[in-house]
């Protein structure tokens, strides 16, 4: 018995990582029956005479899984943000790090187009930075883009990570792509022009090797787009009210009207970003006026 991470799918075959060596497999028939399907990312164990003939016999528990790109058990994400062009949102930016505390995805800040950028904007955006930092977010930034320095922080950060890449279209993940793995020459071009034209591609889903880690090739994710948690959990998913919650004087506060709250009075003080508790102002409400969705 052997155990590894399932690489690729494809056409009923599932390529499995395991010890530095791939070994192509089936599923036995009792998954179909069960109505279990493997994904990519999954571990799993498995019996091989070969690295061309194995047969897969068990799925380990997931601890998540995301419908686009379709993967399980990621544990980073890079969200690539554009400084300018299209021009940088911190509330796009919140909701990512939201959706992704969800998930129990840690995130990477990874931000690109930073030579677009004068002395004085960037001035402005090292605030900003520094304000992630101090929440404990990974932020990668370098002046020139793609810089080697930041390049190889980012490679350092990913090193034995199942990854997936966010951010909005043109923020440049197939580009930063191309950087971290050069032999892969991804079509930025053609990928641009598809999303321009809504249209999509059914294709595969396969983790690359990059280096020491396991990078999603189709970038997506856009879970984000709604929220589908609670007003009471969403404070949760701000990393620095979680830890003020203890010293608020009501169980259960959503620091927004309650009296003696310390998330208010950290606000006040300049100890948490005037941007992220706007944001988490305006997620709040659009979660208490959502219309529930009995579909589900």
């Amino acid at each position: 018995m052997r155990s590894g991470t399932i690489q690729q799918s494809l056409s009923g075959f599932y390529d499995i990582w395991s010890n530095g060596k791939l070994y192509r497999t089936r599923a036995r028939g009792n998954f179909r029956k069960r109505g279990l399907k493997p994904v990519v990312g999954d571990q799993v164990e498995f019996e091989a005479a070969n690295q061309q003939e194995g047969y897969l016999l068990k799925i380990l528990p997931r601890k998540n899984q995301l419908v686009r790109p379709m993967v399980a058990n990621v544990d980073l994400a890079v969200v690539v943000t554009a400084v300018k062009e299209p021009t940088m949102s911190t509330n796009l930016l919140d909701r990512q790090l939201v959706a992704l505390e969800s998930q129990k995805i840690d995130p990477i800040i990874y931000f690109s187009k930073t030579d677009l950028l004068s002395d004085e904007e960037e001035s402005a955006l090292m605030k900003i930075v520094a304000g992630y930092r101090e929440i404990g977010y990974p932020v990668v930034y370098q002046r020139p883009p793609f810089g080697t320095e930041a390049l190889d922080e980012l490679r350092s950060l990913l090193s034995g990570k199942v990854v997936t890449l966010m951010g909005q279209t043109g923020a440049g993940k197939s580009t930063l792509l191309n950087h971290l793995a050069p032999d892969l020459k991804l079509a930025t071009g053609e990928i641009s022009q598809a999303l321009k034209r809504g249209k999509h591609t059914t294709r595969k889903v396969s983790l690359m090797q990059v280096g020491d880690a396991l990078i999603a090739d189709t970038p997506g994710f856009s879970s984000y787009e709604d929220f589908k948690m609670t007003v009471q959990e969403l404070p949760n998913l701000f990393p620095e009210m979680r830890a003020l919650v203890p010293e608020c004087k009501f169980r259960g506060c959503l620091h927004i009207k309650e009296p003696s709250c310390a998330v208010k009075n950290a606000l006040e003080h300049g100890k948490i970003m005037t941007s992220r508790y706007d944001n988490y102002l305006q997620f709040h409400e659009l979660i208490a006026n959502q219309k529930p969705n009995y579909q589900k």
